[in-house]
């Protein structure tokens, strides 16, 4: 091992004192000179020593070997050189023979270093003044493609599974069927840790994870240790229209709620919390009954306890209200049959109760368990056999909920207030929902500022079956939306975002699976479909739901009705703007009008606005504009039907010989410019244009029914007595807009 020198400063009284201890000041300086040099020598070997050690490793052991000692010889002879340097004679004699020395070694190293590359084959070979360069034949060799790795596609979105509280990340893995490295990487993102797959997860994060991995989920509550107390029953009126729903419930509760509503039918689903004359309390849910409020009838009978199915006695059962026997069994919620209208002459109750055994409702009065009721709204009679039978009802089905801990709500309604924002009609179906508690609507989020019942009071808090509204959410929710209460800020800020990635995903897909395209073999025969993109704008969020709904049941395979935007409140200047950047027309139902600038530039941009208060209006205005945009179907129509009488022949013509057909229209006209075709005994015989068309000897362009005309048929002379020649007119078929008794409404092509 070789000890580096600590060489002092050049120009410190150390140094000079310990290397010059004569006190001569210019043989100092001559042989501190000599030093510096021999030492900037030395060390440069020192570095291609350090250099050729890298390289000896891979040379054979003997001139490796050779190498190492012949560094340490000029690395001693350094030191030796070093400790005798005295004086400046000294000095230069021994400088000039390190300078030898140096010299030397590095030839006889250079010299070594060339045989030990030439032994190990790492020199390369001489080239002379020209080489011809070598030409490759083979093709270059080309890495071999790796594809990339496939990702794990997600399941499907159709998939839902129940989450609770306190599940583990392994209980989850498994309900999903993704691996718990999936989810941990999941958890990650969306910023949270988790230490071991036996944790409990919350039941917020829980749902985070479930739709980064595209999975539905339905929470699942607990009521371990909570109290359970008995609460009120709640009743979804249902029907036909027209039936006496709303009617019905005015006699209960001594309103007139029908007799505002605008074409006295019922477009709004409302909550009221009826006091009985007993002394109970029951909250009824009215629905609409017409076609179109499809989905309002879905959710009032998704948040029942009892339906009650009002049917006309004079009228029957109607379409709706076999749809809402659908409803109702697909809810799993019992039912109630109230035979309305029993004091109008043509009523016949037995009927109706035949009717419905026929269609699987079990009655009492033929041995099932539906209990039956006479009413009559009008003149208020049965209305104490009705409240028996729903307190019976209520009574055999032992309803509680819990009335303590974090609340379980439903969203019945939702509207968009000047002056209060954003508004939420709910029903509380368990726990106590607080004002002041952050809460988490569908993909909306915000702190409860209020609470109000149905009569518009405040409250601080809202028990199990008692309909609310709350104020103080940031956006409006859809109806239908669950209510979630949430902790923090954070997360209620985190859940909304993540539903709301996942509601335009659902829409995006929806619209495409929409679009579908023409098949390529049809795409020549069948029309093009073209687009129409419409704005919706009415008073509440279940009304616009429903209004959407309708409008997209009018799409026909010519006409896309495309619903680009929906919104709650009047028409605005922003709604203007997108409909006049994508050409759409803007249908507001039960709104105002908009002001007098908005329609005036509305006017002349040339968009078209649909304001109505009644629904079977608006889809017949919306369907009639539907027909004229289509572009129909061209189709070919026998515009008249002649028979030959005789058969004259021309002689003399340059193209030959030509033969007139006499003829009598029968049916309809011939005309000289359309197709003409040629029946012989019911057969075609021949298609073509009509070369001449001439009465009484001079050209016409149409013959009418019961005149006689000459007729010759271009590049066709067999021509017999009794052949009939139509006229073939090429017109386009417009699709028909079609509104049955029910309500219902589509677009026939």
């Amino acid at each position: 091992m070789v000890l580096n020198p600590v060489v002092p400063k050049p120009g410190s009284s150390s140094s000079s004192s310990s290397l010059h201890p004569s006190p001569e000041e210019p043989r100092e300086n001559h042989c501190r000179q000599g030093i510096h040099s021999s030492l900037a020598r030395a060390l440069k070997s020192t570095q291609q020593r350090h250099e050729v050690g890298l390289v000896t490793s891979s040379v054979p052991g003997d001139a490796a070997k050779s190498v190492s000692a012949l560094l340490g010889c000029v690395s001693d002879t350094f030191f030796v050189s070093l400790s005798q340097a005295r004086g400046s004679d000294h000095c230069e004699k021994l400088t000039k023979e390190l300078q030898l020395r140096c010299y030397h070694a590095s030839t006889r190293l250079c010299a070594r270093m060339r045989g030990a590359e030439a032994a190990v084959g790492l020199k390369a070979p001489e080239r002379g003044k020209f080489v011809q360069k070598v030409k490759k034949s083979q093709p270059p060799v080309e890495a071999p493609y790796i594809p990339p790795r496939m990702q794990k596609p997600t399941k499907s979105l159709d998939k839902t599974i129940d989450i609770f509280e306190g599940m583990t990340l392994v209980e989850f893995a498994k309900r999903t069927g993704q691996s718990v490295a999936t989810l941990q990487n999941i958890l990650i993102s969306v910023g949270e840790k988790v230490i071991s797959e036996f944790d409990t997860l919350s039941i917020d994060v829980v749902e985070l994870v479930a739709m980064e991995a595209g999975i539905n989920v339905r929470r699942q509550h607990s009521n371990e240790g909570a109290e359970i107390l008995p609460r009120p029953p709640v009743v979804t009126v249902m029907g036909h229209v027209d039936h006496g729903k709303t009617s019905l419930l005015d006699a209960l509760r001594q309103t007139s709620v029908a007799a505002r509503e605008a074409g006295g039918i019922t477009q709004h689903l409302g909550a009221f919390v009826v006091a009985m004359p007993s002394g109970a309390f029951i909250t009824f849910l009215d629905t609409p009954g017409h076609a179109a409020f499809s989905a309002m009838r879905a959710r009032g009978a998704a948040v029942t306890d009892i339906v009650v199915l009002v049917v006309a006695a004079d009228d029957g059962v109607m379409p709706q209200t076999l749809e809402a026997i659908s409803h109702a069994k697909a809810a799993k919620v019992p039912i109630v049959v109230a035979i309305n209208k029993c004091d109008k002459p043509a009523a016949d109750p037995e009927r109706v109760k035949v009717h419905l055994a026929s269609e699987g409702v079990l009655l009492e009065d033929m041995g099932g368990d539906v209990q039956v009721v006479r009413v009559s709204a009008l003149k208020k009679t049965g209305l104490d056999d009705l409240e028996e039978a729903l307190l019976l009802q209520a009574e055999m089905m032992d309803l509680k909920a819990r009335v303590d801990g974090t609340a379980q709500a439903y969203v019945v309604e939702a509207r968009l207030d000047r002056g209060k924002g954003p508004l939420a009609t709910a029903i509380v179906k368990a726990g106590t929902l607080v004002c002041g508690q952050l809460v988490v609507v569908g993909s909306q989020w915000g702190r409860i500022r209020a609470i109000r019942d149905m009569s518009g009071k405040l409250t601080e808090k809202a028990k199990p079956a008692m309909p609310v509204e709350i104020e103080g959410l940031k956006g409006l929710p859809m109806a239908g939306d669950d209510i979630v209460v949430v902790e923090s800020e954070e997360r209620a800020r985190m859940l909304s975002e993540g539903r709301k990635r996942k509601f335009e995903a659902d829409r995006l897909r929806k619209i495409s699976e929409g679009r579908e395209e023409v098949p390529e073999e049809q795409s020549e025969e069948a029309p093009k479909r073209v687009e129409m993109p419409i704005i919706v704008k009415a008073d509440v969020q279940g009304t616009v739901q429903a209004v959407t709904d309708a409008l997209k049941s009018l799409n026909s395979p010519q006409v896309f009705v495309n619903v680009v935007h929906v919104g709650v409140g009047p028409i605005s200047q922003s709604d203007l703007d997108l409909a006049q950047a994508c050409g759409a027309c803007i249908v507001g139902f039960n709104i105002k009008s908009p002001p007098s600038s908005i329609s005036l530039e509305a006017t002349q941009a040339g968009i078209k606005i649909f304001l109505h208060r009644v629904i079977y209006h608006l889809l017949e205005d919306v369907g009639n504009l539907i027909v004229d945009k289509a572009p129909g179907t061209p189709e070919t129509h026998v515009a008249g039907e002649a028979e030959v009488l005789n058969i004259f022949e021309i002689k003399g013509r340059k193209k030959g010989n030509a033969k007139i057909a006499g003829c009598r229209v029968l049916d309809g006209q011939l005309t000289k410019t359309s197709t003409v075709r040629l029946l012989r005994s019911g057969e075609v015989m021949f298609e073509g244009p009509c070369a001449s068309l001439k009465r009484e000897a001079q050209d016409v362009d149409a013959v009418k029914k019961g005149n006689e005309c000459g007729v010759i048929i271009e590049d066709w002379n067999d021509l017999r007595v009794g052949d009939v020649i139509q006229c073939l007119e090429q017109v386009v078929r417009k699709p028909k807009f079609i509104s049955s008794q029910s309500g219902a409404v589509r677009i026939e092509c």
